[in-house]
């Protein structure tokens, strides 16, 4: 009976990580469409450079327009400059290393061939900048949640800081990316330059709030006399979890019961008002939460 159990239990856990993989890639495969959309029928039709190897390649396509018609493709580019990283990657770390960075690069560089290019923007620049910096950010975000990267500039970013260990993989991607957008200024002036600044923000913001979640919320701490009134309140009306800490006021000396608890954004108001009913002497101090994980907010599974 216990062997079959264990038999049962090992093949629902590989089921499930089954699953998960699953997802993940589905999610890399879908961000980097989302990429290679935003890259193709805005920033280069824009002559917007953004950084990354995305944005060399921009500038290769511009710079050889001459010599070839239409000039490099951006995908020939975009892989021709990674390939030398994830060998070098392989060599340094193995192959988990540059495993799910691989299949992203390819996903990109495949997206970035076949999708076709539209002028979603037109010639206005402060549209292609809001629309592709949210389309990036979106696509950057999904392939982080599905745990895998794109190579490019982070990867170079992660090789570099062997040899310069005195700074961070941050630091050395902020001065990559910035000196790919300084050549871009160069190549397509100031303006289209100060233009993909405000896309650069724009896909930190919408990446960085795809990864750290959409499901806001706010925190509350409040420093009452009657503890015991207004965390039962709490409890039967909002329905909301309380929890007591102990503390001490260092100006009275006294010991007194902090309470802490988490409520969806629009329950902050009945709180306070709940709170200023049965104390109006309490002292309530209210932030935002990214993402909240339990009962009553985003479910375990």
């Amino acid at each position: 009976m216990m062997n079959k159990k264990a038999e049962y239990g090992g093949n629902a856990m590989f089921q499930n990580n089954k699953k998960a993989a699953f997802l993940d890639y589905l999610m890399i495969i879908v961000g980097t469409a989302l990429m290679a959309t935003a890259i193709n029928s805005v920033f280069d039709m824009s002559g917007m450079v953004t950084g990354g190897f995305s944005g060399i390649a921009i500038l290769v396509k511009e710079w050889t327009e001459g010599v070839v018609p239409g000039g490099i493709p951006l995908w020939i580019t975009n892989l021709s400059l990674n390939i030398p990283l994830f060998l070098i990657g392989m060599k340094l770390s193995g192959f988990q290393f540059v495993k799910r960075a691989l299949v992203g690069e390819i996903c990109l560089s495949f997206w970035l061939a076949v999708l076709p290019a539209f002028d979603i923007a037109g010639n206005d620049l402060l549209l292609a900048a809001v629309y592709g910096g949210v389309i990036q950010g979106i696509g950057i975000g999904l392939v982080f949640l599905g745990r895998g990267t794109t190579g490019g500039t982070d990867m170079m970013a992660a090789l570099l800081q062997r040899k310069l260990r005195h700074y961070s993989i941050a630091q050395i991607m902020q001065f990559i990316d910035g000196a790919i957008v300084l050549v871009g200024m160069y190549v397509f002036g100031v303006q289209k330059a100060l233009y993909a600044i405000i896309a650069v923000y724009l896909v930190t913001k919408v990446s960085d709030s795809m990864i750290e979640g959409l499901k806001f919320s706010k925190q509350a701490y409040i420093i009452t006399s009657k503890p015991d009134e207004i965390s039962r309140e709490i409890m039967d009306k909002l329905d909301r979890g309380v929890t007591g800490i102990h503390g001490k006021g260092m100006y009275s000396g006294q010991d007194k019961l902090l309470l802490y608890c988490v409520v969806g954004r629009k329950e902050i108001v009945a709180l306070k008002e709940l709170v200023d009913h049965i104390d109006p002497d309490a002292f309530v101090i209210v932030s935002d939460v990214r993402e909240v994980h339990g009962e009553g907010f985003i479910e375990r599974k």
